[in-house]
């Protein structure tokens, strides 16, 4: 292992951001206003959710509302944005709120970029969700490559420009790299990983890889020969709140059983632990231009 670096790659859910506590916080209030306006009960709308989630392969579905079954009488041919409006909103009033980076995550950020070092992020979130949050955040142009899923596939008949309400230039990063990673890729899977190194003609040794999930990111990089960090104080929270997030999930059957096979193994014990935030990066490696 060498203590001096050149390249970070680091996930970016709940480990520059409290991605879970955002999630829902966002989420639970459009639910509660859809019940206020629908009638319909939650225990209705969950199942139905949940099976649109797990269709489109994600919790985070921007036609969400359209497509549940226990909605069409409400909705009677009319746009969910007028008729939702307000459920809508109040997902758009905590996203604001709760989208801001972990205490230290921007200074140590700039310090990097300042330094010269390459700085990769890796996400398993969609393109379009994961661009927004990297604008708001103030990362275009921090971040010099940024690797993700490509956006789900719309319904029949809708087209992105229907679901954006400004130009096409506002929802794509202008100063970041962006390459997609491909379809169904899945950490830890090594593939996606041991690509960036290769395409970017990066030096494994020079690499520090963090990630706040102990058996997906640290075991990915361990396995692809990466150093890594663990981002301990970003782990999953544990109130019984976050059951709906498990409600509503888009993992299928087969997906939690793969879940439960990563999570059987013993043999991942990370490089170094970050307990208390992304800063203390810093005084573990000496950072250098790339």
């Amino acid at each position: 292992m060498s203590n001096y670096k050149t390249t970070v790659i680091t996930d970016l859910d709940n480990t520059l951001f409290d991605w879970v506590e955002l999630w829902l916080n966002c989420f639970s209030a459009m639910l509660d206003e859809i019940v206020r306006i629908s009638g319909v009960p939650k225990e209705v709308l969950i199942p139905e959710i949940a099976a649109v989630h797990q269709k489109h392969g994600t919790s985070e579905y921007s036609m969400l509302i359209e497509e549940l079954p226990s909605l069409e009488n409400v909705l009677n041919g009319r746009p969910a944005v007028d008729v939702f409006a307000s459920a809508v909103q109040a997902y758009r009033d905590q996203r604001r709120k709760y989208l801001v980076l972990y205490p230290g995550v921007a200074e140590t950020l700039q310090e990097l970029k300042a330094r010269g070092t390459r700085i990769i992020g890796y996400t398993e979130s969609m393109a379009f969700y994961s661009n927004y949050r990297v604008k708001r955040l103030g990362l275009d142009g921090v971040f010099d490559f940024i690797f993700c899923p490509a956006d789900h596939v719309l319904p029949e008949g809708v087209s992105v420009d229907d679901l954006r309400y400004y130009p096409a230039e506002h929802y794509s990063l202008q100063n970041t790299v962006q390459h997609f990673t491909p379809k169904g890729s899945k950490k830890p899977d090594t593939k996606v990983l041991e690509a960036i190194v290769t395409d970017l003609g990066l030096t494994k040794s020079e690499c520090i890889y963090v990630g706040d999930s102990l058996m997906k990111d640290i075991a990915m990089a361990a396995d692809c020969g990466i150093e890594n960090a663990w981002a301990k104080y970003g782990q999953a929270h544990s109130r019984k709140e976050y059951r709906l997030l498990q409600d509503v999930t888009h993992w299928t059957p087969e997906e939690v059983a793969r879940e439960q096979r990563i999570q059987a193994r013993v043999d991942v014990h990370p490089d170094h632990t970050l307990e208390v935030g992304f800063s203390e990066l810093l005084d573990i490696f000496v950072f250098r231009k790339f």
